[in-house]
């Protein structure tokens, strides 16, 4: 399996759960500390290490340490290759479409052409 299908793979099971979507949206607006992460769902800091650790690993969200305080924030470009991967399919369905148009107004023609 190519690194660019395993990398897509990461993304999406990270974004696959809703808690984690949370918090990518939260971190959209904004870097943000592990408690502050953990506020809004009232979940043990354990637990949110691990929904971090997972987005971390998707490659969707960076940490730094400062001191005791762990930050993370959305990495640069982060679904830039989910938005490349949604394009392409968008890109070869409306090829398609296109495709069906021009066989759906050729039709006639051929039709009125036979004896």
């Amino acid at each position: 399996m190519p690194e660019h299908s395993q990398s897509l793979d990461r993304m999406f099971h990270a974004l696959a759960d809703p808690y984690r979507r949370s918090m990518v949206e939260r971190l959209s607006q904004g870097p943000a500390s592990v408690k502050e992460l953990a506020a809004p769902g009232n979940m043990a800091l354990p637990s949110v290490l691990k929904h971090l650790k997972v987005l971390e690993a998707g490659g969707i969200v960076m940490s730094e340490k400062s001191g005791r305080v762990r930050t993370y924030r959305m990495q640069p470009e982060a679904l830039g290759a989910i938005e490349q991967w949604v394009a392409e399919r968008k890109g070869n369905w409306n090829r398609a479409f296109d495709r069906l148009e021009e066989a759906m107004i050729a039709y006639p023609e051929q039709a009125e052409q036979k004896p």
